[in-house]
């Protein structure tokens, strides 16, 4: 800004005008620094998308963690999570699921079925 204000001064002094204001209306910058202008306004806007990202998959963790919790409490609800996600897994891919069980309960009805078949036979 003084280097304008001087460069004004030098030229106007001889003839005795003294230059009380400038307004700029146009100016017209170089091809290669409006490119490194945009190149750096794009950084700056994936920076601030990034941040907004990751704070949106902290605030995801934070909900995920606290569910997680409220769901690990309870053997029940853990079930019930397990049956949900399940018939969703069904219900999108129209397929059939095979659920593994533990050996405790196959055991549990062979015998069962071994004793039905025992008795009709």
């Amino acid at each position: 800004l003084q280097v304008i204000e001087k460069v004004l001064e030098e030229g106007t002094e001889p003839w005795g005008v003294q230059v009380q204001r400038v307004e700029i209306k146009d100016i017209r910058l170089p091809c290669e620094l409006m490119r490194s202008m945009a190149t750096e306004a794009e950084a700056a806007r994936d920076a601030r998308s990034l941040i907004i990202l990751a704070d949106g998959e902290r605030q995801a963790s934070w909900s995920l963690a606290e569910a997680a919790s409220t769901i690990g409490s309870s053997s029940v609800s853990l079930q019930l999570r397990y049956l949900q996600t399940l018939t969703r897994v069904a219900a999108e891919h129209n397929s059939t699921i095979v659920v593994p069980i533990p050996m405790e309960v196959a055991r549990y009805f062979a015998g069962k079925w071994n004793k039905l078949t025992a008795k009709n036979s």
